[in-house]
């Protein structure tokens, strides 16, 4: 609410503004931000519309498959999280398409100040893994550093560069 000083003294548009102050309490304010902050919900798995898209980005030569270059990256994903896939190394679009909707494919971000030096129990097949689920070409070698960081050269469109994979399991370009 305006107060136009133009009809007001100074003294009545000072009396008004204190008095909405005292009405509007920042109370509520303070419990809806605290409610965000500790009841916040899971995010929202991508949709039909979004899997389906992602599917037919991913399985370049519309075989109804992912396998080979077009299925590395989704199917490093699902060794990282110990699923199965096709008895073949292959993907279906049925559980490609079910994964998707659970957010099986969402890449975490990297903690602040990754790669983090600790004792890395990940094998170098392991490791490369992550590098492949990040959407890196597989490096052809990884070695860990005295940090306990795996590192390596690889490929991002098209870009040599070198990677890291910390033992939190964090992959970063450098």
């Amino acid at each position: 609410m305006r107060f136009s000083r133009r009809y007001l003294s100074s003294a009545q548009v000072d009396r008004a503004q204190h008095s909405l102050k005292e009405k509007v309490s920042m109370k509520p304010i303070f419990l809806a931000a605290a409610a965000c902050l500790f009841f916040n919900g899971p995010a929202l798995a991508m949709t039909d519309v979004q899997c389906t898209t992602l599917w037919k980005i991913a399985d370049v030569n519309s075989d109804g498959k992912l396998s080979g270059t077009e299925g590395d990256r989704y199917l490093a994903m699902m060794r990282i999280a110990n699923q199965t896939t096709g008895a073949d190394g292959t993907m279906t679009e049925t559980v490609f398409q079910e994964s998707c909707k659970t957010d099986f494919f969402k890449i975490a971000e990297a903690d602040i100040g990754a790669p983090l030096a600790g004792a890395n129990s990940f094998t170098e097949t392991q490791a490369k893994d992550r590098v492949v689920a990040h959407g890196f070409s597989m490096p052809v070698t990884l070695v860990m550093d005295d940090r306990g960081v795996w590192r390596g050269a690889t490929m991002q469109d098209g870009k040599s560069m070198t990677v890291a994979v910390d033992y939190k399991g964090n992959v970063v370009a450098q």
